[in-house]
């Protein structure tokens, strides 16, 4: 895996955690509406890193993920 494609993961992953934090602060404050479209958008990135890293997975030999 290269820096690059380590650097995209790693902001994916991260901004996915910051909506999901941020979510469920507006939910604990009864501000349900935003607390969903940030869920939603959190779930999306989350989802975004997942199948990115897959695709590496999948294109990264077995000899260097040991």
């Amino acid at each position: 895996m290269t820096q690059s494609n380590e650097k995209v993961l790693s902001d994916l992953h991260t901004k996915a955690a910051y909506a999901h934090m941020a979510a469920a602060h507006d939910h604990s404050t009864g501000d349900h509406a935003s607390a969903q479209e940030l869920a939603q958008l959190a779930l999306g990135d989350s989802v975004k890193a997942v199948r990115c890293t897959e695709e590496i997975a999948r294109d990264t030999p077995r000899s260097m993920m040991a």
